[in-house]
């Protein structure tokens, strides 16, 4: 157990940005799940227009450090091709 001030605090802290990060990565998530959704239904341009809503999503998690950077180019680049493809 912590039992100095600086330890409670940081315990403190870290439940807070947890609970942020937690929403942030489910937000994240969903955008990316509404942009697969539209490619299994074949639709091009309901796909282009999700994936156009994901990415600053996804560039928003990287700059807030939620993900890493490859792995969200990683992940965008994916889908990209994906759409491209339809």
């Amino acid at each position: 157990m912590a039992n100095t001030p600086q330890a409670k605090k940081r315990i403190r802290r870290n439940d807070r940005r947890a609970e942020i990060n937690g929403a942030r990565m489910s937000r994240i998530r969903s955008f990316v799940k509404k942009v697969e959704a539209a490619i299994e239904g074949g639709d091009k341009a309901a796909a282009a227009d999700a994936l156009k809503a994901a990415q600053p999503e996804m560039a928003r998690g990287v700059a807030r450090g939620v993900l890493h950077k490859n792995t969200v180019a990683r992940k965008m680049s994916r889908l990209s091709k994906r759409v491209a493809a339809l």
